[in-house]
C-alpha cells in the first residue's frame, strides 16, 4: 500500500533514533566500564552526536540546533594568530642541573646552591622568518628560548644558534623582519629585498657571515648550539654588578644541512612502476619531511635518548667594557672567548615531551623581560626593546591574562596579580573575587613586600636625550675574521651563495655596488669570488653555443657555470626563496 511521504519520513526517523539507541546498548555491552558520557561544552549529555537537527531527514538545518552551532563556533574559534616571528617551533620540557655554585657572582636561586641541584625548564625551538607551516629545513635562523620554573619565579632566556644578530637597535626591528618576510606580491621571500633593506646596516655582515655559512641549515634541534645573544647584568648579594652572556653547547655535537643534501633529503623523489609501466611510461611521487626535526627529536626523547646542553657564561667587569674594539653591548658583535673565556654553570636536559602540542608549544611564551632577584638587564639597545615586545606580542596572541595558562605559571607560590580581563579563569581565590584586589592595604597586611634584596649599584648617568647611533661601529672585523677561518672550500660555497643572492634580475645595481664594496672591505678575495661565480652562471645561462664548438678556456668556464647554476639552484631549494 502507498504510505504517505510524510509518514515514510518520519519512520526513517524512528528507525534511525532506535538503531541509534541498539547501537549505544550494544557498545555499552562491549564497554561496561565505559562510563563517560559525550556531553556538550555546557555538560548537557548528547545522545546524538553526529546527525543536525532537520526538517525530515534531508533538510533544512534548523538554526535552533545548539550543538550543531556550537561545533561549528568551536571548531571556527580553534586557531590563534600565529607568532609573527618563531611561528614554526617545537617545545620540550627537562631540567637544568646546577655544577657551580656562582653565588659569589649572583644572587639567582638558579645558579646558586649545591652541585646537582635541579630545575624543572622548558624550551622552545624554532625558525624565525616563516609561517607556522613552512618546512624544517629551510635556511634560517633558528630560536632558542628556556623558560626555567625557579623557586623565585620565571626566568626566561631568548637567544638563537647564532651568538649575534642582523641589528643593534631595536627601532629598525619591525622593517627589518619585513624585508625578510616573503614578498606581499608574490608570497615568496626574494633576495633583492634582503639585500635593498640591508644595504643600509653594514652592521648585517656579521649575521649574513653566520647565515649563509654552512651552518645556516641546522641538521636537528638538538644538532646545534645555542646563544643568549643580549648582554645581562648578575648582581651578587652586596650588589656587585657582572656584566654576562650566555652560551649553550649541544653535547650531541652541531651538525648541519648543506644545501644540496637538504633538497636530496627532503625534495626526494621516488620512481615507481605503476598501472601505466606497460606503456612504457612511469609516474614519480614526491616525499619529504617538513617536520623532521620536531620528528627527531620527538622520537629521540621518546626512546629514553635525551638531548642535552652545556651550560656556560661570560663574564664581564663593567670597568672593562671600554678595553675592547668593539661595544659590548652590540648584539651584532660576538664577545670573543679567547679574551672574554667561558665558565662552566651547569646543564640542561630535555627529557619529556609536551602533552598538548597548542597547550604547551603554541600557547608556551618568552619575554626577556622576565627575571629574578640577581639578573638584570643591561643598557643593551636590543635587549631593552624585546623587553617591551616579547611580552607584548604574547598579549595580543594570547590575551592579556597568558601568564595564567599552565606551561607559563610560576611554580612556585606566587601572588596572581590578574584582574579581570579576557578569559581569566583564577577562580575563588584569586584576585578577581576579592575585596581587596589592590596593594598596599591596611586593612588586609597578609600580603607584603619581600625582605630587601640588591639591585645593581646605583649608576649616575647623564647626557641629553638623542638619537644616535653607538660611537664603536666597527662592522668589518669580525666578519672578516669569520670568514678568514673558513678553509678555502667552505669560502666557495659561502661566495657561491652570496653570488646566488645577488644574481636575479629584480636586483639594483645600486644596491649590489654597495654591497660589493661592503664584502670588498671585508676581505678582498671574497669580492673576487662572488664576481666571478657570478659571471660564470651568467656565461652558463646565456650561451647557447655548442660546448664542442668551444675552446678549451670557454668549455671550462660553461661547465664551472653550469656547475654554479646547479648548486644555486639547490640553494634557493633550500632557503624557500629566489633572488
Amino acid at each position: 500500500f502507498d504510505t504517505p511521504p510524510r509518514v515514510q519520513s518520519a519512520m526513517i526517523t524512528y528507525s534511525m533514533r532506535l538503531l541509534s539507541i541498539v547501537a549505544c546498548i550494544f557498545q555499552a555491552a562491549a564497554y561496561p566500564d565505559q562510563g563517560n558520557v559525550y556531553t556538550t561544552n555546557a555538560g548537557v549529555p548528547i545522545d546524538d552526536a553526529v546527525n543536525s537537527q532537520t526538517v525530515g531527514s534531508r533538510g533544512p538545518i534548523l538554526l535552533q540546533d545548539a550543538w550543531l552551532v556550537e561545533r561549528l563556533q568551536v571548531h571556527n574559534r580553534e586557531r590563534i594568530p600565529e607568532r609573527n616571528v618563531h611561528a614554526r617551533g617545537f617545545t620540550a620540557k627537562g631540567n637544568f642541573t646546577l655544577m657551580v655554585d656562582w653565588s659569589n657572582t649572583t644572587m639567582a636561586e638558579l645558579f646558586t646552591g649545591e652541585p646537582g641541584k635541579k630545575t624543572p625548564i622548558a624550551c622552545r625551538w624554532s625558525t624565525v622568518i616563516h609561517s607556522l607551516g613552512s618546512p624544517e629545513f629551510l635556511r634560517d635562523p633558528r630560536g632558542f628560548a628556556v623558560k626555567h620554573y625557579t623557586q623565585e619565579g620565571n626566568y626566561d632566556i631568548v637567544g638563537l644558534n647564532f651568538p649575534i644578530f642582523f641589528i643593534r637597535d631595536g627601532i629598525r626591528f619591525p622593517e627589518m623582519i619585513r624585508s625578510l618576510k616573503p614578498n606581499p606580491k608574490t608570497g615568496v621571500q626574494e633576495w633583492w629585498r634582503i639585500w635593498d633593506y640591508f644595504s643600509n646596516f653594514p652592521e648585517s655582515l656579521h649575521m649574513f657571515s653566520w647565515l649563509l655559512d654552512d651552518v645556516g641549515i641546522p641538521a636537528g634541534w638538538e644538532l646545534e648550539d645555542g646563544w643568549g645573544i643580549h648582554t645581562y647584568k648578575w648582581v651578587n648579594a652586596t650588589g656587585s654588578v657582572k656584566l654576562v652572556r650566555y652560551y649553550w653547547k649541544s653535547r650531541q655535537g652541531v651538525e648541519s644541512l648543506q644545501d644540496e643534501e637538504a633538497t636530496q633529503k627532503h625534495f626526494r623523489y621516488v620512481g615507481h612502476d605503476g598501472p601505466r609501466a606497460d606503456r612504457g611510461l612511469s609516474w614519480r611521487v614526491w616525499l619529504g619531511c617538513r617536520s623532521f626535526a620536531s620528528t627527531q627529536m620527538h622520537d629521540k626523547i621518546e626512546s629514553g635518548i635525551f638531548p642535552t646542553w652545556d651550560v656556560y657564561v661570560q663574564i664581564l667587569d663593567p670597568s672593562e667594557q671600554l678595553n675592547f674594539s668593539f661595544d659590548v653591548l652590540d648584539t651584532t658583535k660576538q664577545w670573543p672567548e679567547a679574551e672574554i673565556p667561558l665558565h662552566y654553570v651547569g646543564y640542561y636536559e630535555f627529557d619529556t615531551n609536551v602533552d598538548s602540542w597548542f597547550l604547551e608549544n603554541e600557547m608556551v611564551a618568552f619575554s626577556p623581560g622576565r627575571l629574578v632577584p640577581g639578573i638584570e638587564p643591561s643598557d643593551e639597545k636590543m635587549l631593552q626593546t624585546r623587553i617591551f615586545a616579547y611580552s607584548d606580542t604574547q598579549r595580543y596572541r594570547l590575551g592579556v591574562n597568558y601568564q595564567m595558562l599552565p606551561v607559563n605559571k610560576p611554580q612556585c607560590p606566587f601572588q596572581d596579580n590578574h584582574i579581570d580581563g579576557y578569559m581569566n579563569f583564577g577562580g575563588p581565590d584569586s584576585k578577581s573575587s576579592k575585596e581587596i584586589n589592590y596593594f598596599p592595604s591596611t586593612i588586609d597586611p597578609t600580603v607584603h613586600v619581600a625582605e630587601p634584596y640588591p639591585h645593581e649599584t646605583e649608576e649616575y648617568l647623564e647626557a641629553f636625550k638623542v638619537r644616535q647611533m653607538i660611537n664603536k661601529t666597527d662592522d668589518f672585523e669580525q666578519p672578516r675574521a669569520r670568514y678568514q677561518s673558513f678553509d678555502e672550500d667552505r669560502q666557495n660555497r659561502f661566495a657561491m651563495r652570496l653570488a646566488s643572492t645577488y644574481s636575479g634580475d629584480r636586483m639594483d645595481q645600486t644596491v649590489f655596488q654597495t654591497w660589493m664594496r661592503y664584502w670588498q672591505t671585508v676581505d678582498i678575495g671574497l669580492y673576487q669570488k662572488i664576481i666571478e661565480y657570478m659571471d660564470s652562471m651568467q656565461f652558463a645561462s646565456t650561451n647557447m653555443k655548442d660546448i664542442s664548438a668551444m675552446n678549451e678556456a670557454e668549455a671550462t668556464k660553461l661547465m664551472k657555470g653550469r656547475e654554479m647554476l646547479r648548486l644555486s639552484n639547490a640553494f634557493f631549494k633550500a632557503s624557500g626563496s629566489s633572488a
